[in-house]
C-alpha cells in the first residue's frame, strides 16, 4: 500500500531563508515528493529575517485567531501562506508576535541563541497540528526536520493520537546535528502540557536539559528515523535501531528524493 498524503514540518525553507542543507531540502523534497503523486503539505515558521511582501505572504483569516496556552500564558496563532510557483506549492508559515515575528532563527543579531528556543519549538509544533485539524486534512505520513519539530512526534502520539487528522498517521523524524546548545528550560515539562495530558504523558521531559534529550524523545515517539546530514549524531541513530525503528542513513543529494519516497512506504506498511 502506497502513501497518499504526506505533510512536511520544516524548519526551514529557501528561498524564504538562506541556503543550507535543511532548507535545500527543504525546498525540494516536498515537490519532489508533489511530482511523484503525492498530496503535500508544507510549513515553516515565519522567522523574523523573512520579508514578507518580497515573498508575497498574507495571512490566512479563516486558519488565524486561534490561542494557544503556553505556562498559562495566551499566545495568538497567525497563519500566512506563500506559494512558489516554479514548483506548484504553498507554504503555510506559522507566526506569533513575540516567538517569530521580530525575532531571528536559533540565535539573534549577536549570534546568541535565544533562551526560549524549546518554548518557541512547543508553539510551532502545536501551531502546525490546530492549523491541519482546521484543514481537516489528514496526512499518511508526517515528515518532521530539524529540532524545531522534535516535538510533533511526541504530540501526535499522545494529545493528538484520537484526533482524526492524526489518527492513522505514521511519523517520520529527520535529525540534521543542528541542536542549539543552550540548556532547556527547567520547567519544560510544565509548559509543553496541555489539556487532557496527564503526568505519566510528560515523563520523558522530566530528566531532559538539552536539545539532544529533545530528539531522542522524537526519536522514541516516531515511526522511521532518517539522518539528513554528515554531522548526524550517530547516537540518535544507534538509539532508534535499538528501538527497532526503521532509519535511513545519510544519502547523497541525486538519490535522496527517492530514497526518501521509499522509505515513507516501508514506514507506512510496517
Amino acid at each position: 500500500m502506497k502513501a497518499k498524503k504526506v505533510l512536511f514540518i520544516t524548519q526551514e525553507i529557501t528561498p524564504y531563508v538562506p541556503e543550507t542543507d535543511m532548507s535545500l531540502i527543504g525546498r525540494q523534497l516536498p515537490q519532489a515528493i508533489q511530482e511523484k503523486g503525492r498530496e503535500i503539505r508544507t510549513f515553516m515558521p515565519k522567522w523574523g529575517n523573512i520579508n514578507e511582501r518580497r515573498n508575497q505572504l498574507h495571512e490566512v483569516i479563516r486558519l488565524s485567531g486561534m490561542n494557544l496556552i503556553i505556562n498559562d500564558t495566551d499566545h495568538p496563532l497567525i497563519i500566512k501562506v506563500a506559494s512558489i510557483q516554479a514548483a506548484r506549492m504553498q507554504v503555510y508559515f506559522i507566526d506569533n508576535d513575540d516567538f517569530f515575528q521580530h525575532r531571528l532563527m536559533a540565535v539573534d543579531e549577536n549570534g546568541s541563541e535565544y533562551t526560549d528556543n524549546d518554548e518557541r519549538a512547543i508553539f510551532y509544533v502545536r501551531g502546525v497540528l490546530e492549523t491541519v485539524k482546521k484543514l481537516r486534512w489528514c496526512p499518511d505520513i508526517i515528515h518532521c526536520h530539524g529540532w524545531m519539530s522534535a516535538l510533533a512526534p511526541f504530540y501526535i502520539k499522545t494529545i493528538y493520537k484520537e484526533e482524526p487528522s492524526f489518527r492513522d498517521s505514521k511519523v517520520v523524524y529527520s535529525t540534521y546535528g543542528d541542536h542549539f546548545k543552550t540548556l532547556l528550560q527547567e520547567n519544560l515539562a510544565t509548559r509543553i502540557m496541555v489539556k487532557g495530558m496527564e503526568e505519566k504523558d510528560i515523563e520523558a521531559f522530566n530528566g531532559a536539559t538539552t536539545c539532544l534529550d529533545l530528539e531522542k524523545i522524537a526519536v522514541y515517539y516516531s515511526d522511521g528515523v532518517i539522518a539528513n546530514s554528515h554531522n548526524t549524531n550517530r547516537e540518535i541513530i544507534e538509539y532508534a535501531k535499538s528501538l527497532n525503528r526503521p532509519t535511513l542513513d545519510y544519502q547523497p543529494s541525486e538519490i535522496y528524493d527517492d530514497a526518501c519516497d521509499t522509505f515513507y512506504d516501508e514506514v507506512w506498511n510496517k
